[in-house]
């Protein structure tokens, strides 16, 4: 039944375009698309109706055998057919049951995609960027055995968005750096092209929009879940290169900015990271090299470069970076007074910063240190800056949680109602504090 109306169906196409045929010029030019003269391009046109009918009818062996012809005769005649051909092929793929044949048309089906991007790379609006997009997600889903392919059609796919479009499309990158960082785990390839291809493509997601922020997210995470950034894996690869050119500073800067991404801190990544410095010194380096020596608990190396980069520093948002690491470092010493400093420093830059009140709290906290109301009022002070400071630290969230559990602490130590009457103080009033390094704030009284 499915044959007859098929035959049937084309019969009258047939008949249809007969008759249009009479009332066609065939001879002329823009009908040269279809073939080399009159004939030819009857024909074709006659050809591609049948395509479409096959296809309505889902007799894709019919319409592959139309296809084929076609896009050997006339390439450039219809984006058409080869809408219809990736619609042929991926069904007898879908459909075929034996292995070797499965692997023969899935070799049609990119062969369509081929064909098509040799005779149309340049539509405006589904050209080259368009035709590699599709085929790199097909790749995906129909040869994702062939990772080395894999690989290829979607850097090609990438590098087209990014010269048609003027950008690069994010999802393709997450995508292809997902299937790299699989392929570091199964052992295919090795970690310096994982590591090198997230240098390479980091740049990329400097500006996301609410849209792109997923794709950053799957390229982070696919990274970080990778295993290839590992501080042995990455001194490994660095030392090797950086022992046949130890003088090149994009070299080092790579370094760097990678080891201290995976929170390195042998002996090579500070020298190299001091190096890198001397060569080229920058607040961000400044700051790698001071978080390292923190936790080495070298206060004094990381104290002399963040105040070296301070006095040389011009953009404010870099300053308030300084100040943070000074004034978290300060806390680390017991310098109340340097941290108090550094703190006010940041709120004159940045009120809305809550490190400044973090730091603040535990400063005021640090005046907390006799039995006498006075000392005891220092936890109100402390409380109100740590309240301050944990809605501030979403994007920090150890940070603040770390803040959320001061600011109970310092309640829990609030003066109790019974010394508040003997000092003539009321729930709810106003106080100045008289002691220590919280003198001069004014607060709340509160009891325990």
């Amino acid at each position: 039944m499915k044959s007859l109306k098929l035959i049937l169906t084309v019969a009258f196409a047939a008949m249809g375009l007969s008759a249009m045929a009479q009332d066609v010029n065939f001879d002329d030019p823009k009908y040269a698309k279809w073939g080399a003269n009159a004939a030819e391009r009857q024909q074709n046109m006659l050809n591609s109706q049948f395509l479409k009918e096959a296809v309505d009818n889902r007799n894709y062996n019919v319409a592959a055998g139309y296809l084929v012809d076609l896009l050997k005769k006339c390439p450039q005649a219809s984006q058409n057919l080869y809408t219809n051909g990736a619609k042929i092929y991926k069904n007898k793929i879908n459909a075929a049951e034996d292995p070797k044949v499965r692997a023969k048309l899935i070799d049609s089906l990119f062969w369509v995609y081929d064909v098509r991007l040799a005779n149309f790379a340049d539509n405006s609006k589904y050209g080259k960027d368009y035709i590699l997009d599709r085929k790199a997600r097909e790749f995906v889903n129909y040869r994702p055995e062939d990772r080395t392919g894999l690989r290829e059609v979607f850097k090609q796919a990438i590098a087209a968005s990014k010269e048609v479009k003027g950008k690069t499309d994010l999802e393709l990158v997450a995508i292809y750096f997902s299937n790299l960082c699989e392929d570091f785990q199964t052992d295919s390839i090795a970690a310096d092209v994982v590591i090198a291809e997230y240098d390479r493509l980091t740049p990329e997601f400097a500006n996301v929009t609410e849209e792109t922020a997923q794709y950053k997210d799957q390229f982070e995470s696919a990274f970080g879940t990778s295993g290839a950034a590992s501080c042995a894996n990455l001194e490994a690869l660095f030392s090797k290169r950086l022992a046949a050119d130890p003088e090149n500073v994009d070299l080092l800067g790579q370094a760097v900015t990678l080891m201290s991404r995976a929170n390195c801190d042998s002996d090579f990544f500070f020298k190299t990271a001091e190096t890198y410095y001397a060569k080229k010194p920058s607040s961000e380096t400044a700051l790698f090299l001071a978080q390292g020596f923190q936790n080495r608990k070298e206060y004094d190396k990381a104290m002399k470069y963040l105040e070296e980069a301070l006095a040389t520093e011009t953009v404010a948002a870099e300053k308030e970076k300084l100040y943070v690491r000074i004034g978290m470092i300060s806390l680390s010493t017991k310098n109340i007074q340097g941290a108090i400093k550094a703190a006010n420093e940041i709120k004159a830059i940045n009120p809305e910063n809550g490190y400044a009140y973090f730091i603040l709290g535990q400063c005021y906290a640090a005046s907390a240190n006799c039995s006498e109301l006075k000392c005891q009022a220092c936890y109100w002070a402390a409380y109100d800056a740590m309240n301050q400071a944990v809605p501030l630290l979403a994007s920090e969230p150890e940070v603040q949680k770390s803040a959320q559990t001061m600011m109970n602490h310092y309640r829990s130590a609030f003066p109790s109602k019974e010394e508040c009457f003997f000092a003539e103080l009321q729930a709810g009033s106003r106080y100045t504090i008289s002691h220590g390094y919280a003198s001069g704030v004014s607060t709340t009284v509160r009891y325990r």
